[in-house]
């Protein structure tokens, strides 16, 4: 990793400043809130609605399977923890399904159409859960959940292509880092909130009517107030249609628009370059320790640090309340190291991206010996360890921007399939190493494994990681695009 001397420059940032001259020119004429912003506002509605209905079930099935800890007026289901595992990971059944031809379909069809029916289908399947329970059992539920996983798998690829035509280059880092946060809002909310509701009046089946009602209030708005792009809005203004139209020109070298939809898609190449295979390995990494959490911690609150179900959903909440907090902080500051040219790219991927994994690592082995009775600092830790994991959005999620602008969406697409294959096996494999639930040991085993994938992705990432453009990036004889896009976003 390469660092620079503060307010040193080098010949690859010389030439970033001096292509830039005319964006900051043009964002500085229309620099207060337009169209755009409202815009992305209803992607970070889109997004929030999206993680309330992945993540609800993690809460709900507290309930379900223990309604004397909520509400008892309520049905109550015999699964076992395998089953619960088995109806957590189901959703990424059919979300990996459809992350590849995403991308391909947004493009076709547009942004808006594709995030507009995925949502809405998923918020109405979503409202229908408890009768599904009802009527079908787990197996009817599991079936539900993988055709919603089905339908969001299309909704960051959207989300993506959506930015990519509404977000001024220079901007794309704010606007993205906005769009995105709806992801832990989203969760913060759910988790929340699931165990007030389960534990009232209304019951657990309330969970799912809220969740799906608001998903379905916001596709309504965004059915008349959404856009695919500049092109496609009635409101905006002349002035702030040119202004995004001229930044992004700015990104084609020569000032000329590259058809980059034309372009043959360089599959062997991909599945041959290092840095593209560690991206991979860094990706899915990090959504096997994510997801690992973020489904088992409602459990591991309730049967090992015996939270009753209202604290253990306000618990729960926590850490991603602090994910959220800190991934507009560590944005601030990587945002000053690169003014000011303190590090490289590559060492700014690399920096966050150890910040983001290594630290959870450490964290996580901690929390193996935390004993039952110590439940204020297993709360401390697992804040920690998810807080800092924000830290991975200014690393290998930025990284294939980095490597290919010109495939951006597809290598996301591909490392976002595989990473969520993770998701899957995740809670499986604590189902089948959690036989008892009250046993600290085989949850100790649990937080272990995680590190250990932390600890091997992250190795690999910063030995064979790259942050340059690739040269499959361009294909011969086609105009070559600007090799340092300033494309920031999160997923």
């Amino acid at each position: 990793m390469k660092l620079i001397c503060c307010g040193g420059s080098n010949g690859t940032m010389d030439m970033e400043a001096k292509n830039s001259t005319k964006e900051d020119e043009a964002v500085g004429k229309h620099s207060g809130l337009g169209v755009r912003h409202f815009q992305i506002f209803l992607l970070f509605l889109a997004l929030t609605v999206a993680y309330g209905c992945r993540v609800n079930l993690s809460v709900a099935v507290v309930a379900m399977t223990d309604a004397a800890s909520a509400n008892p007026d309520f049905p109550e289901y015999n699964w076992s923890e395998k089953t619960k595992s088995l109806l957590l990971s189901s959703f990424f059944w059919g979300y990996v399904i459809t992350q590849v031809p995403a991308g391909q379909l947004a493009r076709k069809y547009g942004g808006k159409v594709m995030i507009l029916s995925g949502l809405a289908i998923c918020s109405i399947l979503n409202i229908l859960t408890p009768i599904c329970a009802k009527i079908g059992g787990w197996q009817l539920v599991c079936a539900l959940r993988v055709v919603e996983g089905l339908c969001q798998g299309v909704v960051f690829p959207s989300t993506h292509t959506i930015l990519s035509q509404w977000a001024p280059p220079k901007e794309r880092a704010t606007l993205g880092t906005c769009a995105y946060s709806g992801n832990q809002f989203g969760t913060i909310l759910m988790l929340a909130t699931s165990g007030v509701i389960a534990a009232s009046p209304i019951g657990w089946p309330s969970i799912f009517y809220i969740s799906g009602g608001i998903g379905c209030v916001w596709s309504v708005v965004y059915f008349f107030f959404g856009a695919g792009s500049p092109q496609e809005c009635k409101s905006i203004s002349a002035e702030e249609k040119k202004l995004i139209e001229m930044a992004q020109a700015d990104e084609v070298s020569g000032g000329q628009e590259q058809p980059t939809e034309q372009l043959p898609t360089p599959w062997l190449s991909f599945f041959t370059s290092p840095a593209f295979l560690v991206l991979i390995v860094s990706h899915s990494v990090h959504n096997w320790g994510f997801w690992t959490l973020l489904t088992e911690i409602p459990s591991y609150m309730k049967n090992i640090l015996g939270k009753d179900i209202k604290s253990n959903a306000l618990l729960s909440s926590l850490p991603y309340v602090c994910m959220f907090a800190m991934s507009f902080v560590f944005s601030s500051i990587s945002a000053q190291l690169n003014n000011r040219n303190c590090i490289s790219r590559s060492t700014s991927r690399k920096l966050f991206n150890s910040i983001g994994l290594w630290i959870p690592m450490v964290t996580l082995v901690g929390l193996g010996y935390v004993n039952p009775d110590q439940s204020e600092l297993a709360v401390v830790l697992l804040c920690f360890t998810v807080g800092m994991n924000g830290a991975t959005y200014l690393g290998f999620n930025m990284n294939h921007i980095d490597l290919s602008p010109n495939f951006a969406g597809i290598l996301m697409g591909i490392t976002n399939g595989v990473a969520n294959i993770m998701s899957i096996i995740a809670p499986l494999i604590v189902g089948f190493i959690v036989t008892n639930e009250h046993d600290p040991e085989q949850w100790r085993i649990v937080f272990f494994i995680a590190a250990g994938f932390y600890l091997v992705g992250n190795t690999l990432y910063v030995i064979f990681g790259k942050a340059n453009v690739q040269p499959w990036n361009d294909p011969p004889a086609k105009p070559r695009r600007n090799s340092t896009p300033q494309v920031e976003s999160q997923h």
